[in-house]
């Protein structure tokens, strides 16, 4: 019986497949990504992934021999301007779209500061020749072309009616206007700060909103004028350009100013470009 026992022993199961098995998976997970280098467009990737499996597999790890494996020392022949061209052939580069957007920018930036300097000289002229720099100026800026006209030019004191004599004024910018129809037009109105209470205004508001709406209706007479460029708005006495402390700071603060509003200006231009992708 002790015999037996010696002789009788536990048979191991042969686990030498494992080793095959193991060099399978390996293959399958290197096919696999190779596969998905391939369908990427970035053929330099591509072409680097082979060469690194290529070297890894190439002298025969383990149970199979990888020899029959073709080195790839050099990319193959391909057409580089084929995999050079944007993905979506109808859709520019990025920087080619940023700088087409540049320069449109500038020519119309450009475009605006010649009509605005030239409107700008004709109404200065027009000043100038009727004698009405006391009551008139003009300022022009990188966002607008503003003619500023005081108050008692146009109006009577505490009203918001037109004189009969401004109508002639009121043309007469109408008419320069009428020639630059691509730009927007903004009417305000603004006062000192001397509380007004009447029958027609409760406040300084009530009265330059509708001063500033009573003139762009004269300027609205003239049918070559689209009313469609055109806003009105009165801002009271919160926006004087004077001291209200003295008369003189108080007439220039009541007035009503027409302003041309560029429609692009310079820091959009630098806006535009960071907004590329």
């Amino acid at each position: 019986m002790s015999k037996k026992r010696q002789e009788h022993h536990e048979e191991h199961v042969d686990e030498s497949w494992l080793i095959p098995y193991a060099d399978l998976l390996t293959l399958l997970l290197a096919l696999f990504i190779i596969l998905f280098a391939a369908s990427q467009t970035d053929q330099k990737k591509y072409y680097a992934i082979m060469q690194s499996f290529n070297s890894a597999f190439t002298g025969g790890v383990g149970q199979f021999n990888f020899s029959n494996l073709i080195p790839l020392t050099t990319e193959p022949n391909i057409d580089k301007k084929k995999y050079d061209q944007p993905t979506n052939p109808a859709t520019p580069n990025a920087s080619g779209q940023q700088q087409k957007q540049q320069d449109q920018l500038s020519s119309q930036m450009a475009k605006e500061q010649v009509d605005l300097q030239q409107l700008k000289e004709k109404l200065d002229k027009y000043i100038a020749e009727n004698q009405l720099s006391t009551q008139l100026e003009t300022k022009l800026t990188e966002d607008l072309l503003m003619l500023t006209i005081r108050d008692n030019a146009l109006f009577s004191s505490g009203s918001a009616t037109v004189k009969p004599e401004a109508k002639q004024l009121a043309g007469t910018i109408s008419g320069m206007l009428a020639q630059y129809p691509n730009y927007r037009i903004e009417v305000a109105g603004h006062t000192d700060n001397v509380p007004i209470r009447t029958a027609a205004f409760e406040t300084n508001w009530d009265l330059s909103a509708k001063r500033a709406l009573n003139f762009m209706k004269i300027l609205l007479e003239n049918d070559k004028i689209g009313p469609e460029r055109f806003r009105s708005i009165g801002y009271g006495e919160y926006q004087p350009i004077d001291t209200n402390d003295t008369e003189a700071g108080r007439a220039k603060n009541r007035r009503v100013e027409v302003s041309i509003l560029r429609s692009v200006k310079p820091p959009q231009m630098i806006d535009a470009a960071a907004k590329q992708p």
